[in-house]
């Protein structure tokens, strides 16, 4: 592996003066190693150039749990600060003394990718590589009958793939064997998911309750409405890659997981060995932004590399590969009712959710959840989805709202079964929930959508960004077919702050978002360019997901599932408001308050509520 079997410590002066740092965090394209770097040279008092990042490893890194949440910098860069200042031997350096936090550093991994040198898991070269190819039914959960022979075919149970000393070759060989392959048919999809939902509920769970048997007898003025979400797929460009290698009898796997050690507890439940011999090193893949298909795929390179007979695999999903299986963002319901007093403000506020769990990360439990590990000869259950409580959450994130109502009440029905693969994506169920209560709040706020937020929000900090993104907006000439819309959210009720403004045009077919502007507190921010990035990127993403994204049984290809092109990419400006409290992380923040400022712009515009998601051309004739 070509790295250190195991460091004394987190954090190692070398020799030559550089530094060496193991962290438990991982780079997904969010730049969070050069974050890292600044706080650890910060704390050091060294040059950020002499700080190396060793990427994310069982052999020797901190087990620091998943990339995920928004909590690299929150929870990772706090940990590395500490174990910085206990090398110095003294307490941790003052915020009033940073000279490098807080600074727009240059990303360190971005030189080698604009040189074109190999960056990416999908790059790497072993010596003795072998080019693999899964063979999976076209639709999920279905069982593999039979295949004919070929002389690079692997395969145990269900699962099947082939090898080649070429990667055209195996995908040739691939795609001849699927065309002659029988499976058994696996459950269909429903098609009213959202019926279905709500017919399927498990368990129904209150996550909070204030009753006000009097606030709520003022009410006045009663409303109802219902918000829905589909299936979103994370739809990296970059279909997932691994390769795996046994050697005697220990086996390494290099994959672009968030998780190195929850992988690695799965890897080692499925194939029956000790944890110990198992080592998951993390390589660099296509942005996921949640729990995509590279554990899963991860998975299915350990095992072919266990029948190849000691030489090393290199497993490519390919597209179809990857809207077929990979874990999808689950479809939700929400139902919010509210009650106003004869003074316009809201007095009594209910809150129902129906959804599968967002969470089915891999090595959080004793059933597997990854797809090969209900394929092989001796299968495992697969478990479900569940969601950790609140305020993490999974479906329930961001489902109690952040504004102060007297009467309320916030109740998750959960769905056990599912009818297809879902798991995390970026925010979990922050989108949903955030795109309901927000457009709620516009449908209630009588024309004064700003003011009103401003009436019910107590908290100073959520305040400022929501009067710090309408004064960046400026002026709006409103005309015909022309709208704006705002939204806001604190992630997770204790993460970062986020208020969007969105514009658009509704002229012609379709909706085009033209501009968008987000103001954000993550508290200190210790690279301020690569929180703008983050928020920017997240602008545009939740933008694609409004606008375009569901998946449907049958996608296997752009054409079923379009995303936002660079030509339809809205203007983003972003403020970062800057102050000393605790860092938060800001890649999640903005995807709830982003959708919901966009519906509330094509309800400016057109004056018609859309209530399902996408916006696009039909679901907005049907509203």
């Amino acid at each position: 592996m070509n790295k250190p079997e195991k460091l004394p410590q987190r954090v190692r002066i070398e020799a030559d003066g550089t530094v060496t740092i193991a962290v438990g965090k991982v780079e997904l394209g969010q730049g969070i190693s050069t974050a890292l770097a600044q706080i650890a040279a910060e704390e050091l008092g060294v040059d950020l150039s002499k700080i190396r990042v060793l990427p994310a490893s069982t052999a020797y890194s901190p087990d620091e749990g998943v990339t995920s949440g928004s909590l690299s910098i929150q929870d990772g860069g706090k940990a590395l600060r500490a174990a910085c200042a206990e090398l110095k031997g003294r307490a941790e350096k003052p915020a009033s003394e940073y000279r490098i936090v807080g600074t727009n550093a240059p990303r360190l991994d971005l030189p080698g990718k604009f040189a074109g040198r190999a960056s990416y898991v999908q790059d790497m070269v072993l010596p003795g590589m072998l080019h693999a190819r899964v063979i999976r039914p076209p639709k999920p959960f279905g069982k593999l009958l039979s295949i004919p022979e070929h002389p690079g075919l692997v395969r145990e149970g269900s699962f099947a793939a082939v090898l080649a000393e070429r990667e055209e070759d195996a995908i040739e060989a691939a795609r001849k064997l699927r065309a002659k392959a029988a499976w058994s048919d696996g459950p269909a999809a429903p098609q009213d998911i959202y019926a279905w939902l709500k017919a399927h509920v498990a368990e129904s769970k209150v996550q909070k309750e204030s009753a006000d048997a009097a606030a709520k007898a003022r009410g006045v003025k009663h409303f109802k409405a219902e918000y829905r979400k589909p299936f979103i797929c994370h739809a990296s460009i970059g279909p997932s890659c691994a390769l795996a290698r046994m050697k005697g009898d220990t086996l390494e796997v290099w994959s672009h997981t968030q998780g190195i050690y929850n992988l690695r507890k799965e890897i080692a439940l499925v194939l029956r060995m000790p944890e110990e011999k198992v080592i998951v090193q993390h390589a660099e893949g296509a942005g996921c932004y949640g729990h995509n298909g590279a554990d899963d795929v991860a998975l299915d390179a350990a095992l072919i590399a266990r029948m190849s007979r000691g030489r090393p695999v290199r497993l490519q999903w390919t597209r179809d590969d990857e809207f077929a299986w990979e874990p999808y963002g689950p479809a939700m319901v929400m139902a919010l009712e509210a009650s106003l007093d004869s003074q316009g403000n809201i007095v009594s506020w209910r809150h129902d959710l129906w959804s599968n769990g967002h969470t089915h990360r891999p090595g959080r439990a004793n059933q597997p959840v990854l797809v090969a590990a209900a394929e092989i000869a001796r299968p495992f259950e697969r478990g479900p989805a569940v969601d950790p409580p609140l305020p993490a959450g999974g479906a329930q994130r961001n489902a109690v709202q952040g504004y102060e109502f007297p009467d309320h009440k916030v109740t998750f029905h959960y769905v056990r079964d599912a009818p297809v693969h879902g798991s995390s994506l970026r925010s979990l169920g922050a989108f949903g929930n955030v795109f309901a209560i927000e457009s709620f709040m516009d449908e209630l706020s009588d024309g004064d959508p700003l003011g009103f937020r401003l009436k019910h929000l107590k908290d100073p900090r959520g305040r400022a960004v929501l009067e710090e993104a309408v004064r960046k907006a400026g002026p709006f000439k409103k005309a015909e077919g022309r709208g704006r819309g705002i939204a806001y959210a604190r992630y997770k009720n204790v993460g970062a702050y986020c208020a969007v403004v969105a514009e658009v045009e509704a002229g012609g077919a379709e909706l085009k978002v033209t501009r968008l502007v987000a103001a954000v507190d993550v508290g200190l921010p210790v690279n301020p360019d690569g929180v703008v990035n983050q928020i920017e990127g997240g602008c545009v993403q939740a933008t694609s997901w409004t606008l375009k994204e569901q998946w449907k049984p049958g996608t296997v290809s752009w054409e079923e599932y379009p995303i936002l092109r660079f030509s339809e990419a809205p203007a983003v400006d972003v403020v970062v408001l800057k102050n000393s409290f605790p860092s938060l992380g800001a890649g999640e923040c903005t995807m709830g308050p982003t959708v919901a400022a966009i519906a509330n712009a094509l309800h400016d515009a057109l004056g018609v509520r859309v209530r399902k998601l996408p916006l696009t051309p039909e679901n907005i004739a049907n509203a």
